[in-house]
Parts: structure tokens; sequence; C-alpha cells
């Protein structure tokens, strides 16, 4: 448990973050770096001696509808850049999800944890994961030194596109001060196509097919029975839901193509745009599984090859992104199974080893860049524990 009297640290400015870092470094201090703090329960992170928290640094710097361009401060929430672009006909592109429910957390998620954790959501299948819209940022190294990176603009990126190194770092290289996002029009109108009774393997069939037919799925997802049959959806058999978004007329034609593609896999019902919309949302939230106690795993997967992973080991699950997505409640260790079809896993809730441990040569890559960007360690100590 967290120690009641430690120190936390709350910069208001890139200016006040390079100070703490310095003296910090100075003294030989380790620094927890949070945002909202809602991610935290994640990995074997060890006791800091301080707590640096981005809180306050919570200001959007520039938002250019026109540009397609949002530069913000770490600690701005998701909350309220999903309502700002929302204003404005836009939206996140990566649909992040914010998993306070599933995790059990109070805190609110911000844009700096999300790309530092580089999560997305359903539409990750369409429109490429979070450190996809990762543009550009300033940060402070553990070295005590501000650097900036990328941009405000896609093209602009020339030798090491250090963004994408820094989306999934879990705040072990880098404090951020300021990204900047690429952000997209939102879609007009949306619609899901179900699919009843399929089991995982012809789930994923059918799944890979949608994915492979010039639709523009924007989500693919199935629940099997003991998924589909929790709240919120209470159903009665496995489910398969597919999303197309889009202008009206172009929804309404690519779902009639689907489900006529799709009819040997069964009859294809469909949501409308009020009700795809909260079906995504629970896809997205992993809703079926907030108030089980198991461990939970994210897994990433060759999407083919999801069911694969289901298959060999005991509990419940839950797939997105076509297949590629697994959400697994199992008391076991998932990871040899994982690892059988190209994958890796992530515990997002129980005990042991939560990041998949590096061996050999990308275990050498990960520290060398781990000594470049903070050599004494300063940063969220033992966040990734092997990894």
């Amino acid at each position: 448990m967290q120690d009641l009297a430690i120190r936390i640290e709350k910069p208001a400015d890139a200016g006040e973050v390079l100070a703490i870092v310095e003296a910090a470094g100075a003294d030989s201090r380790t620094l927890e770096i949070v945002g909202g703090g809602t991610k935290r329960g994640i990995g074997s992170a060890r006791p800091a001696d301080a707590i640096l928290s981005l809180e306050k640094m919570n200001a959007v710097i520039d938002y250019a509808p026109e540009e397609l361009v949002l530069t913000a401060q770490p600690g701005v929430t998701l909350a309220e850049l999903e309502r700002l672009v929302a204003a404005k006909g836009q939206m996140l592109p990566f649909e992040p999800p914010h998993l306070t429910r599933l995790l059990a957390v109070k805190g609110k998620p911000t844009l700096g944890g999300a790309l530092a954790a580089n999560l997305s959501g359903p539409r990750r299948i369409r429109a490429g994961a979070a450190r996809d819209h990762f543009l550009g940022f300033s940060a402070v190294t553990g070295r005590g030194e501000a650097m900036k990176a990328g941009g405000k603009v896609v093209k602009n990126v020339t030798g090491y596109d250090l963004s994408k190194l820094l989306a999934g770092s879990w705040g072990t290289l880098a404090v951020l001060t300021e990204v900047t996002i690429k952000v997209l029009p939102a879609a007009r109108t949306e619609t899901t196509l179900l699919l009843f009774g399929l089991d995982d393997r012809r789930a994923c069939q059918a799944m890979g097919l949608a994915m492979n037919a010039p639709m523009e799925l924007s989500g693919a997802a199935h629940l099997p029975m003991a998924a589909a049959a929790r709240k919120p959806l209470k159903g009665q058999m496995p489910v398969t839901a597919l999303r197309l978004e889009g202008f009206e007329a172009s929804v309404a034609s690519r779902a009639e193509s689907l489900a006529a593609a799709l009819r040997d896999f069964g009859r294809a019902e469909r949501l409308d745009a009020g009700h795809s919309r909260d079906f995504w949302a629970q896809i997205r939230e992993v809703e079926a599984f907030q108030a089980d106690p198991r461990p939970l795993w994210r897994i990433s997967v060759p999407p083919a090859s999801g069911w694969r992973v289901a298959e060999a080991l005991e509990g419940d699950v839950l797939y997105d992104w076509a297949g590629g997505l697994v959400w697994a409640l199992s008391e076991a260790d998932v990871r040899p199974a994982v690892r059988a079809v190209g994958g890796h896993a992530t515990l997002y809730k129980g005990t042991g080893a939560a990041f998949e441990p590096l061996t050999g040569a990308l275990a050498a890559l990960s520290a060398r860049v781990k000594a470049a960007f903070d050599p004494a360690g300063l940063f969220n100590p033992g966040r990734l524990g092997d990894a």
C-alpha cells in the first residue's frame, strides 16, 4: 500500500517538472509519474520516494479543427477532450478506453496516461493504435533534460519516431509535458450487424471474412456465451458484432452487402445508431467482466489465432479487434498459450508479473533505451518488472 505520508509534487508547467526531476536526480530520489492515477495498479512498481502528479497540467494549448490537430498538456482528461472535439464534429480516432469501472478506480483517465499505455479501443482495426495518432511531444528525461520530438503535422518525422517509443513505455522513460495528437471527423452515423450462436472459431472466421471484404469495418467483436450472458447484455447465446460507420447512405449500402457476404454464418440483425454506440461503449470498457474477481488478462495475438488461445486456457474470454485482442478471466498463467501463437499478454488485474518478460536481444535493446533516457532509474521504478 502506498505510504500516505509520501511527498506529492504537483507541477503546473514544464519548467516546474524540470526542476523537480533535476532535484530528484541530484538527491537520487525516485519518482512515480501519474496522471489521473487510474492505472497505478497495473504492473509491479516499487514504492517511489515521491509522486510526480500531472493533474494540474490539464490545459488544452491549441486546437485547430480545420487542421485535425490538437495540442494539450498530459493531465487533460479524456472526458474533457471527447466533449471538446465532439462539439466540432470530430473524435479521438483511437477511441481510448477509460477502464475505471473495470479496474475499480475513482480517478479520471488522462490523455497522457492513454498515450503512455498506448491504449486503443475497438476502432483500432480501422483507424490504428494510439501511437499512430501521437504526432509530437515535449518531455523531461531522467537525465534532467528537456526535449521535443515530432510536431504538429503528420508528415514531419525525420530520424527516430520518438513518439512511438514513448507510447507504451508506461512513464518509465520520460515525463510528458505537452502532447500533440491527430483527430478525425466523427462518423455521421453507424450501425452494427449482429450474428448469433457462433462458436469462437466460427466467429473468428466470420470476423476475418468481414475484415477482408471491401466494407470498411470500424469494429469487430465476439462475446461467447459466458460473456454475452452477463450484464449489461444479458444475452441467451453468443453474439458476434460488426460495426460500420460513415454517411447514412454508405452505411446502409455496406451493411446490406456485408449481411449478404456473411449469409453462410446465419441471419444478421441490425442495431440502429444509438444502440450501436451503447454496445461498443460496453465492448470498449469490457463491461461484461467488470465485477468478476478473477485475474484479468489483456492478450494481443494475430486475429485468426484468438480462438486458439481461448481453447487452450480455462476461463472466460471476450474478443475485440476481430480476434486480435482477447480479454481473458483466468486463474492460470495464460502466457504459454499466448506465446504459442506469437502473441503477448498483460495482467491487468491480479498478482504476478503484469508485463511480458523480455529476453535476449529484445531485453538488451530495452535496457539500452532505458539507459539513454533514464540511466539512474528515477521514473516508475520496477513498473515494467522484467520487461
